[in-house]
């Protein structure tokens, strides 16, 4: 696992689903789907009272799927038919909600939707089914400013008159012709543990010729086959209970069922490459030019990933909904836009015209997936990896404001498959995107503030950072409109333990990533001290420094793991307040620690009626032996004790000290 350490994780990726969540989920393949709008939410249980009658319980559940009946037929052509019947019951108004309009996402380039039965059943047993007049097909929204994917939908039907109580019941019908990757095929199904779904009926009829299928041992299928040679077929068919269901191991994230028709990597990786258009003309390198702008340079890796990472906008498709639009590299650069497939290959190209040696790799969501069946929605995005001298770089366009050669930390260090059309030695068709990034990285943050006699605080912070911190900024300042920014400062201030209205928000261009992203904004407290309280204990006005938790104990008889400390990093924080006049105050002692993986330092003063506090840690190893566990424990247990430390202030003479500002 790896450790990212920083004192706002939570609410940058607060942030991020703050800033997306208005708008539809990006599309998923309907092979790796079972279309159940409801998800279960869970309410805190009544506590049972002596003194009063227990309240009606709410239903733990806002809707109860009482049925999911998914059914897959595959045919030797790669076509399939996907059928799903569903009984669900609605328990409350949120219930309602989930379920009053039915979304159901389909590439029209190849596949068809057709809702046969949507029907409401009350309670008093009277039934209305739902008009095809309610039903809708419409861009998804994700494409609507891409006419390269308006075959990219989203089928809809408007559920009037649903109630709590009331039993809603429908079919869907999937139909898939003529696929992308044809004659092969790929599945992928998880059963809900959720308690959602009361009952799972699910089906697999497929040509057994050229089938490669792993099943849970947890979750084993009635098998049946029939046939022989090439027109043999094995079904295989689930029919599960909730309360039969075993929990899954909290450290698998593997499918229930997984099946393909590929036999390795490297035919998938020949078959992606020999898909794509990588047809271009010199126009593409002087159309690279005029958009590259006025600091562009001609042969400039730099140049060059800049241009396609923030002038050409990322479409946000999964790599399977993408795959039935072929367009060749000078499209992409017209158009202004592209999947992040699109990019890594239009970069490549570009790159061609320098003396590096592009590549293009793909990584998936998971640690290590090569060991595990191949199939394309296991491929989660498309990477360049440039060789210029002894140099080497992974680049990922579709990020659109990552800094040249920074990766996500979590893709660091994961397995990546090389896309080429000439099929190689499995062992050969991998490439680790390194741990490491391409300069040091830091934090820097400081805060000046001021406390008047009433108790309000006054401050002013200012965040300036390199690394991966940097990145989840600059995602969450890009992904939110300059209005919005007032929200993302005030979950950034929320999350360091400032409680007080933040305002006036800046920052500096997402965009120009040559240089460190900093933050501003102002924050105030009306209440931050209560004078009268005697002794008055503040801490320093300091976000806390995230450290990685102490090393568990290893099983008897196992060899400790390593202690993981994440990418080498240098943070320092920093604050000055200012207190009223005749304020008397009480300052704790400094801390100084230092081993060979990471050193601590702090230091407090006062002068002239201004409190200073700052703090300084440097991690230098980026792992260190899980025999060490003693030593890292007592270098944390220290940082800790420090950073619980308390400033005490006491009030020696009343004064009329009006709020003044930092």
């Amino acid at each position: 696992m790896k450790v990212i350490r920083v004192f706002f994780t939570a609410s940058i990726l607060a942030v991020a689903a703050f800033s997306l969540c208005g708008t539809l989920a990006i599309p998923r393949s309907p092979q790796s789907i079972d279309q159940k709008p409801g998800e279960k939410t869970h309410t805190k249980p009544r506590e049972k009272s002596e003194e009063k009658p227990p309240a009606k319980a709410t239903p733990e559940i806002p809707a109860q799927i009482e049925l999911l009946e998914t059914r897959f037929r595959f045919e030797t052509d790669g076509s399939n038919r996907k059928e799903v019947h569903a009984l669900v019951k609605i328990n409350d108004e949120l219930g309602v909600r989930q379920f009053g309009r039915l979304n159901f996402d389909f590439n029209r380039a190849f596949q068809s939707v057709e809702i046969p039965l949507v029907r409401i059943t009350h309670p008093s047993g009277g039934t209305v089914d739902v008009l095809p007049s309610a039903i809708t097909d419409q861009l998804n929204p994700a494409v609507v400013n891409a006419p390269a994917y308006q075959d990219v939908r989203v089928k809809s039907v408007r559920i009037l008159g649903l109630e709590p109580g009331d039993k809603l019941e429908y079919r869907v019908i999937t139909t898939t012709t003529h696929p992308p990757l044809a004659p092969d095929f790929w599945l992928d199904h998880s059963f809900d543990r959720s308690g959602v779904v009361s009952h799972q009926i699910f089906v697999v009829d497929a040509p057994a010729s050229r089938l490669r299928i792993r099943i849970n041992p947890d979750t084993p299928a009635a098998i049946e086959k029939s046939g022989a040679g090439d027109s043999a077929r094995a079904t295989y068919r689930w029919d599960l209970e909730q309360d039969k269901l075993k929990p899954r191991a909290s450290d698998e994230d593997s499918a229930d069922v997984a099946l393909t028709t590929f036999f390795s990597w490297s035919q998938l990786s020949s078959r992606i490459a020999k898909t794509e258009n990588s047809g271009f003309g010199t126009w593409i390198y002087h159309e690279a030019d005029e958009r590259g702008g006025p600091h562009f340079k001609r042969g400039s890796l730099e140049s060059l990933y800049e241009l396609v990472s923030s002038k050409i906008a990322t479409i946000d498709l999964p790599f399977e909904c993408s795959l039935s639009v072929r367009r060749d590299a000078e499209e992409i650069l017209k158009s202004g836009y592209g999947t992040g497939e699109e990019k890594a290959r239009l970069l490549s190209i570009l790159m061609t015209q320098t003396v590096a040696q592009p590549s293009i790799v793909m990584y998936s969501g998971a640690p290590s997936f090569e060991a595990d069946l191949p199939r394309p929605n296991l491929l989660a995005g498309s990477m360049l990896v440039v060789s210029e001298g002894p140099k080497q770089y992974f680049l990922d366009p579709s990020l659109e404001v990552a800094p040249f050669g920074v990766v996500p930390a979590k893709l660091r260090g994961h397995t990546s498959l090389k896309i080429s059309e000439t099929p190689t030695n499995c062992d050969n068709c991998f490439i680790t995107i390194p741990t490491g990034l391409p300069f040091p990285s830091f934090q820097r943050v400081h805060i000046r503030s001021s406390l008047n006699s009433e108790g309000m605080l006054a401050a002013k912070a200012r965040y300036v950072m390199r690394g991966d911190n940097e990145l989840l900024l600059r995602v969450a300042f890009h992904q939110t409109p300059k209005a919005n920014w007032k929200n993302v400062a005030q979950l950034l201030a929320l999350s360091d333990g400032f409680r007080g209205k933040v305002s006036n928000v800046t920052a500096s261009d997402p965009y120009e990533t040559q240089d460190p992203f900093t933050v501003e904004f102002e924050i105030a407290e009306p209440k931050f001290v209560n004078w009268a309280k005697k002794p008055l204990r503040i801490p320093a006005l300091l976000p806390l420094l995230g450290l990685p938790d102490p090393a568990p104990k290893p099983a008897p008889g196992k060899a400790a793991k390593p202690i993981e400390l994440g990418t080498p990093l240098d943070v320092e924080v920093s604050a000055a307040v200012h207190v009223p006049e005749g304020t008397g105050v009480e300052v704790p002692a400094g801390t100084s620690v230092a081993r060979d993986f990471a050193a601590y330092t702090s230091q407090y003063s006062l002068k002239e009626g201004t409190i200073t506090a700052s703090r300084h840690l440097n991690f230098i190893l980026k792992e260190i032996p899980g025999d060490r566990a003693a030593e890292y424990n007592a270098f944390l247990q220290a940082v800790q004790n420090d950073e619980a430390q308390f400033f005490t202030l006491e009030r020696t003479e009343a004064s009329g000290v009006k709020p003044s500002k930092p």
